[in-house]
C-alpha cells in the first residue's frame, strides 16, 4: 500500500479530529468529534505534542501524537508514544509501523533518548505490535494513576 507521513498542523484539524475520535471510541469513549477537536487544537496552538499522520488515497488514515517527557536516569528528553491509530479500513498493511518509525526518527532528529508508551492488556494487536516494533515490556515499574474528582 502507498502511503505517506506527514508531521500534522493545524490546518490538519478537521481529518484529525476524525480518526482522534475514531481512536477514543476504541477505547470505550463516547464520540464527540467537537470536544477531541477542540482538545487537539489546544494541543497544537500551545505546541503540547507533535502529531504524524498518515495519508492514503488522499485522505487522513492513521495517526500518532507524542508528548515531550524527561528521563531522570537518562537526563534526557523522551516522547510518550500516547496515542496510536490506523482506521480500521487500512489495518494489516504496515501504517503503524510506519507512523512507529516516524516516532523513532523523531526522536533522532530531536535528540531524544527514547520512546515510552503504555496500553491495556487487552490491547491484543498492540501488545503484539510494540514488541515486533522494538519495543521491551517493562515488568520492573507499576503505574498508578490519581485523578482528581470532577464536580458538575
Amino acid at each position: 500500500m502507498n502511503y505517506t507521513i506527514k508531521k500534522a498542523g493545524l490546518e490538519d484539524l478537521n481529518e484529525t479530529a476524525e480518526l482522534f475520535n475514531l481512536y477514543r471510541v476504541f477505547y470505550r469513549q463516547e464520540s464527540d468529534v467537537e470536544k477531541g477537536k477542540i482538545f487537539l487544537k489546544e494541543r497544537f496552538l500551545n505546541n503540547e505534542s507533535d502529531l504524524f499522520l498518515a495519508i492514503a488515497d488522499g485522505k487522513a488514515v492513521g495517526f500518532v501524537q507524542l508528548y515531550k517527557l524527561f528521563h531522570y536516569t537518562r537526563l534526557q528528553k523522551q516522547w510518550l508514544l500516547s496515542d496510536l491509530f490506523v482506521h480500521p479500513d487500512y489495518r494489516g498493511k504496515g501504517i503503524s509501523v510506519g507512523l512507529i518509525n516516524r516516532s523513532k526518527q523523531w526522536c533522532e532528529e530531536t535528540n531524544a533518548c527514547g520512546l515510552m508508551l503504555e496500553t491495556e492488556k487487552t490491547n491484543d494487536i498492540g501488545n503484539t505490535l510494540y514488541p515486533r516494533c522494538g519495543f521491551e515490556y517493562d515488568g520492573h515499574h507499576n503505574y498508578y494513576h490519581w485523578w482528581k474528582e470532577i464536580r458538575s
